[in-house]
Formats: C-alpha cells, structure tokens, sequence
C-alpha cells in the first residue's frame, strides 16, 4: 500500500513539474504553439527517413482515385 502511496505522489509531483514550465495555468498550450514546437522535428524526420516522397506517391494516388 505504501509503495502505491509513494508511486502516486511522486506521479503527482512530476506533472506539477512539469505544468510549471507551460506557462499556462491550466497545462494546456495554444494549438499554433505546439504546431511550431512539433514542425522542426517533424522536418527532421522526413528528411532523414525519406518521408516526402511517401507523401508525394500517397497524395497522387489519391489524385488519382478521385480522377484527377
């Protein structure tokens, strides 16, 4: 039962935490402000992985399911 207690409070404590460094009161931020932290890495990931291309082949294919 303690160990649950322990867990619990330290759960609790981490996401004061964590709360504390967003900035907004309620732990939740703008959906434009979390678009611009999420685009760099996003970027990252298709140049590294070859992302684009997928998403080119993907997009013509649609086009061209929907006669374009």
């Amino acid at each position: 039962m303690a160990d649950t207690a322990s867990r619990t409070m330290i759960r609790t404590q981490g996401r004061k935490a964590f709360a504390a460094f967003d900035g907004r009161p309620g732990g939740r931020r703008h959906p434009l402000v979390a678009t611009a932290m999420v685009l760099p890495l996003a970027t990252l990931l298709v140049v590294v992985f070859g992302g684009w291309e997928a998403v080119v082949t993907q997009a013509s294919s649609v086009g061209v399911m929907l006669g374009r």
